[in-house]
C-alpha cells in the first residue's frame, strides 16, 4: 500500500482536523483514496509499518490495520461505524474522538467503564461472554459480548449462567468497544435455561451514540438497585422456587420496580 501524502480534498477536511485537535496524527492518501490516523510517534512514511487506523472521509467508517509483512495488512478491528446524521464538523469531532481512544495504551473500553461503575457498588463477580469472530455472537438472548451478573454475589464465576442472571449488553455489539463508540446498555433478566424473561430492565440508545460515563453509571445503579430490592419487592414466590421448577411469567419478579 503506497503513501501518498497529497492536499486532501474537501470531504476529508473535517476529520483530519479533528484527528489533529484530538492529538493523533494523520494524512489523505490520494492512491488509496481515505484517511491515515496513527500515533504521533511514527512519521507518515512510516505508518503502514505500524498499528494505524483508516477513515472514509464519508461514511466515517475507522479500521483498525495490522502490518502482516507490508504490503499486506490485517484488519483488527472496526473503530467506528456510526453513520453520520448531523453536522460535519461534529461528526467528525465524535469519530475521531473514537480513533483517539483506540490509539491510546491501554485502550480504554466501554466494558471497563460499565465494570468500573459495578465495582463501586460492590458487584464484582461477573461472567463476560466472548464474542465471535465477526463480532456477532448469539448467547441467551444476548448479541455480540455480554455480561452476566448472577443475583447472588457468592456464586462462582463458572456457574453464573446457570442460574437467574442478569445479562448486560452492549448495543453497538461488542463491550471492547472504545467508549466513544458505545451505543448504550440493554439489561435483561434470564432464568436458569438461559432464557430471557419479561420485560428488559434498562434500555438506552438507540441508533445514534450515547455518553459512555453516564449511561454506565446509570446501568450500574439500575443493577444494584435491582439486586438489592427486598424479596417481596421482586417476587412473593421467589423464596419458594425449587431448582428445576419453572418461575411463574407473570410473576411480578420481572417487572420494573
Amino acid at each position: 500500500m503506497p503513501t501518498t501524502t497529497a492536499a486532501a480534498p474537501a470531504p476529508a477536511a473535517p476529520i483530519i482536523s479533528a484527528l489533529t485537535s484530538a492529538g493523533v496524527a494523520a494524512f489523505w492518501d490520494s492512491d488509496e483514496g481515505f484517511v491515515v490516523a496513527h500515533p504521533d510517534a511514527f512519521a507518515a512514511d512510516e505508518a503502514y509499518w505500524h498499528l494505524h487506523v483508516t477513515v472514509d472521509p464519508v461514511s466515517l467508517e475507522a479500521t483498525a490495520w495490522a502490518p502482516d509483512g507490508v504490503p499486506d495488512y490485517d484488519k483488527i478491528a472496526t473503530v467506528y461505524n456510526t453513520a453520520p446524521t448531523g453536522p460535519a464538523g461534529i461528526e467528525a469531532a465524535r469519530c475521531a474522538q473514537a480513533v483517539a481512544q483506540w490509539l491510546t495504551e491501554p485502550r480504554p473500553t466501554a466494558g471497563g467503564m460499565l465494570l468500573a461503575a459495578l465495582a463501586r457498588y460492590g458487584i464484582t463477580t461477573v461472567d463476560e461472554h466472548p464474542g465471535s469472530s465477526d463480532g456477532v455472537t448469539t448467547y441467551d438472548g444476548c448479541r455480540g459480548t455480554s455480561y452476566g451478573i448472577p443475583f447472588a454475589q457468592d456464586t462462582s464465576p463458572m456457574r453464573i449462567r446457570d442460574g437467574f442472571h442478569l445479562c448486560v449488553r452492549e448495543r453497538n455489539d461488542l463491550t471492547a468497544h472504545v467508549p466513544a463508540a458505545h451505543g448504550g446498555w440493554d439489561i435483561f433478566v434470564h432464568d436458569d435455561d438461559g432464557e430471557r424473561i419479561g420485560d428488559p430492565l434498562n434500555v438506552t440508545g438507540g441508533a445514534g451514540l450515547v455518553d459512555c460515563a453516564e449511561d454506565s453509571a446509570a446501568a450500574a445503579a439500575a443493577i444494584a438497585n435491582y439486586l438489592t430490592a427486598p424479596v417481596s419487592r421482586r417476587c412473593d414466590c421467589y423464596s419458594q422456587e425449587r431448582y428445576g421448577r419453572r418461575h411463574d411469567r407473570e410473576c411480578n419478579r420481572y417487572r420494573r420496580p
